[in-house]
């Protein structure tokens, strides 16, 4: 398989949100604003490329009797250097994702990779996956925080949308907005899927 098409595996055909649906727990908590979203999907590309390249090179080394244990020490590791360079350099960001940023360690997403694709895969290969999972996971939670901040406060990034900024749906940054906000966006993208067919 090709670079392109280990990329494009991550972000489009094994979406992590999408298509796979991991990681919904910091995905319905954190897209209350693109920021957040941004902010997350970072972070989290960040741990899979750094635990992914860091086990795929010690594979070799880890007995498989404590491959898991492993694995988790290797990825809080990464979890703690983001949580520290976040709190250092984005310290509104880090607040607002507060107790998200540590429970990247037991992501599923992150514990998948790990297990189904770094423990077996060479360096090169271990970090293109990871990288294409990252920008599939950044992609969707941009996506669905853009939504949930465009109509439920009328701004994006901040800057105000006049259209929208008159009469916000404040149901769409509580919590009920995260799940109408995931479910019409999985219906849209499997109705997509379904009308392009293989």
């Amino acid at each position: 398989m090709s670079v392109r098409e280990e990329l494009l595996r991550g972000i489009i055909r094994e979406n992590p949100t999408f298509r796979l649906v991991l990681g919904i727990c910091p995905t319905l908590a954190v897209t209350t604003s693109l920021a957040n979203a941004l902010g997350m999907g970072l972070a989290a590309t960040f741990v899979l490329l750094g635990s992914n390249a860091a086990i795929s090179l010690l594979r070799g080394f880890i007995p498989a009797r404590v491959r898991i244990p492993a694995f988790i020490v290797i990825i809080s590791t990464f979890v703690t250097v983001i949580d520290l360079l976040m709190a250092a350099f984005v310290p509104g960001l880090h607040s607002a994702l507060g107790i998200f940023i540590p429970l990247i360690v037991v992501n599923c997403i992150i514990m998948g990779r790990a297990e189904a694709f770094a423990s077996k895969a060479p360096v090169g290969a271990a970090v293109i996956d990871a990288l294409g999972m990252g920008i599939g996971f950044t992609a969707s939670l941009s996506l669905i925080g853009s939504v949930r901040e465009l109509f439920g406060t009328g701004t994006l990034l901040g800057f105000s949308v006049p259209v929208l900024a008159e009469s916000p749906v404040i149901i769409m940054i509580l919590p009920p907005g995260a799940f109408l906000t995931m479910g019409l966006l999985l219906g849209l993208i499997n109705y997509i899927s379904q009308k392009r067919g293989p």
